[in-house]
């Protein structure tokens, strides 16, 4: 707890970011990055997205912020990318686990999955590949903002992601492999083990009093889940950024 001795609580508090700190692939607000500076004053905080960094940098380093340096943690990749005050702390590698020969297999089975499947419409970059994780978009990932909320309505009613699972699961059963529903058009593929609990290995050994949680997606299923209901973190399930503001602003008393 050395490098946060100006914190008047040795609590950290960890943010999902879409949903949570800002809608998808969308800017963070000014309200909510003034809200998150005064925490600061008073908790050590950290985000902890499944995106790239890129993509994360791109949502809360705005407004005269900087993701990394106005956060005392950043996690990317569910924390296979990893930032402590800055500085690069160790990550892991998703094909590194796999290897070739499997990750090969399962991605011809998800294009040719994406290939048959009859929606509305298609782009482009289906599936994406991270540091620690693949990321799979029946729609692909370049939609618009618009074409996310109409698939992300689709989504809802027709349960295409969780169909796509389902399958997954059940073809690939000997993989070592965990397949969880994140933002409005994609599900992630992570090792059993590499969600989002995977940050308390950079965090456990700090000796925090508590470690809170906010993420939206923490239904069973959801890519927030296994972190929320871990019985080392309080989970804060919100539904808004505006949510967010509400529960800092009424229990960790940010102006």
């Amino acid at each position: 707890m050395a490098d946060f001795a100006d914190r008047p609580h040795k609590k950290l508090v960890l943010f999902d970011v879409d949903y949570t700190l800002s809608l998808p692939r969308q800017p963070a607000s000014p309200e909510m990055i003034e809200a998150l500076r005064d925490l600061r004053k008073k908790y050590v905080i950290g985000f902890i997205g499944g995106s790239d960094l890129v993509k994360i940098s791109e949502q809360l380093s705005v407004h005269g912020s900087n993701a990394i340096q106005d956060f005392d943690y950043g996690f990317a990749e569910n924390g296979l990318t990893a930032y402590k005050l800055g500085k690069p702390l160790s990550s892991q590698s998703f094909i590194e686990f796999i290897g070739e020969d499997r990750y090969k297999p399962l991605v011809n089975f998800i294009l040719h999955y994406i290939a048959d499947l009859d929606i509305p419409i298609k782009r482009g970059t289906f599936v994406e590949f991270r540091k620690g994780m693949i990321n799979v978009s029946p729609i692909g990932r370049n939609a618009t903002i618009q074409e996310r909320n109409e698939f992300e309505a689709y989504d809802k009613i027709h349960g295409l992601r969780a169909a796509f699972i389902k399958v997954l699961q059940e073809k690939f059963a000997d993989y070592g492999l965990k397949f969880s529903i994140g933002g409005q058009i994609s599900f992630d593929i992570v090792p059993v083990g590499w969600d989002k609990t995977y940050t308390l290995r950079h965090v456990e050994h700090e000796g925090f009093e508590e470690i809170h949680f906010f993420g939206d997606k923490t239904y069973p299923g959801g890519n927030d889940y296994e972190l929320y209901s871990d019985p080392r973190t309080i989970g804060h399930s919100v539904d808004s950024p505006a949510d967010t503001l509400r529960i800092l602003k009424e229990s960790f008393l940010v102006n």
